[in-house]
């Protein structure tokens, strides 16, 4: 069966729409640590799943580091992707602060999100994201806090498995340190309490990304360009660009989006690109109008819509 990046599906909340893949990128900066001990990274992962479920995001793939994390999700609209970002930031802050008595912690710390727009630029960041755990010195198999094992498992890992929908009210609050309904969900954690990524991600998406091929996946997580998957996914949207260079990277995204030039795009089509842009490029309003080609109010009134 072909594989459709852009498909219909039922979300969390049980409604059905068409759902698109983006990658959220969360920094805790240099000075900054997100995880400190085995706790901090089960809470920031936990995080991440109850965030996005919250804001009827769906999970592909994840991974957690000591000072940074992301994840390939799917969701209806930028916004909504957005709004799940959003709640990690606030909810992660919240965690140390009360773990930790550091208040305003992450204020500096910033979580992008962007959209995957080909099946390439899908492919590889799904590869590029679980390639992060060598940064660790571990291998990328044998990171815990990754939901890499879960692509092309065979079934649940050995030992006691709970589903979270049939925990207590009290037991769901204290494993998953929230107070969110997660009476639906499909998820199951292990005897430690610790969330089995098999259950919990859609890891059968990512899959079909590589035509069921395991030996596609493992290859493409071993060729990956991580400096190219880093500066589109990570830098560029921490960056403020240059008018020539945002100029080439809107060339870049008319071609492949409309397969035309920027002087050739039609108003429906910045109506599309205008936000897209604001949303995952570190620019203005002001920028966007010189590199589109559009008065100021013009783009003001596409990023409202």
């Amino acid at each position: 069966m072909a594989f459709h990046r852009i498909h219909s599906r039922e979300l969390p909340d049980g409604s059905v729409a068409t759902v698109y893949p983006f990658h959220i990128s969360m920094e805790g900066m240099e000075s900054v640590l997100l995880c400190r001990d085995d706790e901090d990274y089960d809470a920031l992962q936990k995080c991440f799943y109850v965030c996005c479920w919250s804001n009827n995001v769906i999970v592909v793939s994840d991974i957690e580091m000591s000072n940074h994390g992301h994840i390939i999700a799917l969701a209806a609209s930028l916004l909504d992707a957005e709004r799940a970002a959003g709640d990690v930031k606030k909810r992660h802050a919240q965690y140390l602060a009360t773990k930790y008595g550091e208040h305003n912690r992450l204020a500096r710390s910033d979580i992008k999100v962007i959209y995957l727009d080909s099946d390439w630029y899908l492919r590889n960041a799904l590869a590029y994201v679980p390639r992060n755990a060598l940064d660790t010195g571990s291998s990328i198999d044998g990171y815990k806090w990754s939901s890499y094992r879960a692509m092309f498992s065979t079934g649940l890992p050995d030992g006691p498995c709970y589903k979270v929908s049939m925990l207590t009210r009290r037991e769901k609050e204290a494993i998953f340190r929230t107070h969110a309904d997660l009476g639906r969900v499909p998820w199951m954690v292990d005897k430690s309490g610790l969330l089995i990524p098999e259950t919990a991600c859609e890891h059968r998406y990512a899959e079909k990304a590589f035509m069921n091929d395991q030996a596609f996946f493992l290859k493409t997580v071993g060729s990956v360009n991580c400096a190219e998957m880093e500066l589109k996914l990570v830098t560029n949207p921490r960056k403020r660009m240059s008018d020539g260079d945002m100029r080439n990277t809107v060339r870049e995204i008319a071609q492949r989006w409309f397969n035309t030039e920027i002087i050739d795009l039609s108003p429906e089509m910045k109506t599309r690109l205008v936000p897209y842009l604001y949303r995952s490029h570190n620019t203005s309003v002001a920028q966007l109008a010189r590199c589109v080609g559009l008065s100021q109010e013009q783009v003001k009134d596409y990023i409202r819509r």
